[in-house]
Order: structure tokens, then sequence, then C-alpha cells
């Protein structure tokens, strides 16, 4: 089983990772991790500046081949990262597409405005964000909107989280 985690940042994509990691003991690829190797090792003229469409061009060939192979290989693999494009499923013929699970994490404006402290306090639980000032409400809710408009209009389900976020991330360990 693969299982591709997206969202806006600060939605707990990776924290949701970590969880199921843990609890399921599939092994889990960060996009981010990937990004920073191939921009680290200069296998790319892309800095982490870049626009994320560009990152998500650039990344998303490699990551859906790893997905393929992991999936040729009977293996479970986790992949986790903003970087997916809401058109993922053209990448995957229905064979692949039977052993994806797709998860888009989104918060509601209510959410974000009601716990941004929270969203904030809790933005370094699995990595360290270093400088996190460009993280609003206003930008937060900007991204939550590109993610819920672009990934509904490709008829995937958005998780959103409007008030428990524990109680959505139980469901989905469930």
């Amino acid at each position: 089983m693969i299982i591709i985690i997206t969202g806006a940042s600060h939605t707990g994509k990776t924290v949701l990772a970590q969880q199921m990691l843990e609890k399921y003991k599939y092994p889990y690829l960060s996009i981010d991790h990937l990004k920073m190797g191939l921009i680290r090792s200069g296998n790319t003229k892309l800095t982490p500046c870049d626009d994320d469409d560009e990152l998500t061009g650039y990344l998303w060939p490699i990551v859906s081949e790893i997905i393929k192979t992991a999936i040729e290989n009977k293996q479970n693999l986790i992949v986790e990262g903003c970087y997916i494009p809401s058109d993922w499923k053209s990448s995957f013929e229905d064979d692949y597409l039977s052993q994806i699970k797709f998860i888009c994490l989104a918060m509601t404006d209510k959410y974000i405005e009601r716990h941004f402290s929270d969203i904030k306090k809790h933005g370094s639980d699995i990595e360290s964000r270093g400088d996190d000032s460009d993280c609003t409400v206003e930008w937060i809710k900007a991204e939550n909107k590109k993610y819920i408009d672009s990934f509904k209009s490709m008829n995937d389900q958005v998780l959103m989280i409007d008030d428990n976020y524990e109680k959505i991330i139980d469901s989905i360990l469930e």
C-alpha cells in the first residue's frame, strides 16, 4: 500500500506520516528531504525559495516513479509533502491507483482563526522550521484554499479540519 499525504504548510502532514510509521511500520519519504538533497547536491538549479509549482514540476516526476517502483516491488510506503500536483492520478495507470491511498489535509478559515497560536506552536513538532515569520493567518488561509480548490476540482477528497484536529487525525489512523 502506498499512502500519499499532502496539504498546505502547517496542516500536520509530517506529524501524520510519523504517526503512521509508528503504527503501521511503513517507511515514509519526505518530499522536502528529496528536494533539499537535490538542491544541496547541485543536481538542480532550483532553490528552496522557488515557486511551489516549479518545485512540484521538478519533483513529482521523480516521486511518481518512486511510488511505481514501490508498488511493483510490493513495498509499503508513505509519501509526504506539499509537492503533489492536483492531477497526480494522471501519472498512474489503474493498476497503480488501486494500491494508492490519497490523503489531503486542509484547515477551514474558522479553524485557522480559532487555533492559529496552536498551529504555530505545533509547527516544529517533528522538524525544526527555523524562521517561521512568514506564517500568518492570511497566508495559511490562502495556502489551504489553494489545496481545497485544486484537489476538490479533481474530485479528490480533502479532509477538512474544522473543529477537532485530533479527531480527524485519529479517524485517519483507524
